[in-house]
C-alpha cells in the first residue's frame, strides 16, 4: 500500500473514532479494552497522535517518551482529540517524502512507517470506540478492506513480534500458520521458540497449528479484539499467542 493511502485511511478512521466516541459519551465502558472508559481511549489515542506528529514535524532523530495526557473531559477532551488527529494527518500529508526522523520498525522511509503505523493504530482504536457505543467488532470488521487488514497482520507479525521485546516465547518450539482466506499472498509462517518469533510471508510447509479466516476479523483477532477464528492442529500454540501477544 502507498503512503498516501495510509494517510487517507488514518484520516477516515480518526474521524470515525471521534464520531463513535461522541455518541458513546466519555463515561461509556470500552468492551474491547475492559479497563478503559471512552475518556481513556481518547486520551491515549490523542497522546499517541501528538507523539507521532512530533517526530515527523520536528525531524526528531531520537526516541522520546509519551507526554502526559491532558486531564480534559467531555466536549473539551473530544475537541482535543480531533485537533490531535487533524494535526497528525496534516503533518504526514505535508511532510517531504525524504523526511528523516526516529521510527521503530523497518520501513521504506520514516514517513511510510508513521503513516502505516498510525493508520493501524487508529483503525484498531476506532473498533474500540465503536464497541463502546454498542457496535460489535464483528460488524466493525466489515468496514476494513482485506488488503489493509492483511497489511496490519504483516506489520504485527513481521514488525512488532520480530522485536526482542515480544513476549511470545515457548520452551517447546512449534510452527504457527496464519492464513487470510480472502486475500492473495496473505499466509504467514511463524516459528515459535524461546527466542522472538521468526515470521516468513508466503512460506508454505508443515505447521503445528493454523489460524485462518477472512483478513479483517483475523486482523482484529490477532490484536485481541475478537476471538481467534478457525484453529486447526495444536490449539496450545493459538492459546500461547492469545495469552502473550499483547503489545504495550
Amino acid at each position: 500500500m502507498e503512503t498516501a493511502e495510509f494517510i487517507r485511511i488514518l484520516d477516515q478512521e480518526g474521524r470515525s473514532l471521534a464520531s463513535a466516541a461522541a455518541q458513546a459519551g466519555p463515561d461509556a465502558k470500552v468492551p474491547t479494552c475492559p479497563d478503559w472508559q471512552v475518556r481513556d481511549l481518547l486520551r491515549h489515542t490523542g497522546t499517541v497522535h501528538r507523539w507521532a506528529t512530533s517526530f515527523v514535524a520536528e525531524g526528531e532523530p531520537s526516541f522520546r517518551p509519551f507526554a502526559e495526557p491532558p486531564q480534559l473531559d467531555g466536549d473539551a477532551l473530544l475537541d482535543w482529540y480531533r485537533e490531535s488527529h487533524l494535526r497528525l494527518v496534516d503533518t504526514l500529508f505535508s511532510a517531504p517524502p525524504d523526511v528523516e526522523c526516529w521510527h521503530f520498525l523497518p520501513a521504506p522511509s520514516p514517513l511510510a512507517f508513521w503513516a502505516r503505523r498510525q493508520a493501524h493504530e487508529t483503525a484498531v482504536h476506532r473498533v474500540d470506540a465503536e464497541s463502546a457505543r454498542g457496535r460489535a467488532p464483528e460488524e466493525t470488521a466489515r468496514d476494513l478492506t482485506p488488503g489493509f487488514a492483511a497489511d496490519g497482520i504483516d506489520e504485527l507479525l513481521r514488525g512488532f513480534h520480530a522485536r526482542a521485546k515480544s513476549r511470545v516465547r515457548t520452551d517447546r518450539p512449534g510452527i504457527l500458520r496464519v492464513r487470510a482466506t480472502d486475500t492473495d499472498d496473505a499466509v504467514w509462517t511463524v516459528r515459535l521458540s524461546a527466542e522472538p518469533p521468526a515470521t516468513e510471508r508466503n512460506a508454505e510447509g508443515d505447521a503445528d497449528c493454523e489460524v485462518s479466516g477472512p483478513a479483517a476479523p483475523l486482523y482484529l483477532s490477532l490484536w485481541n479484539r475478537l476471538p481467534l477464528p478457525a484453529v486447526a492442529g495444536d490449539a496450545a500454540l493459538a492459546t500461547l499467542w492469545r495469552e502473550t501477544s499483547a503489545v504495550g
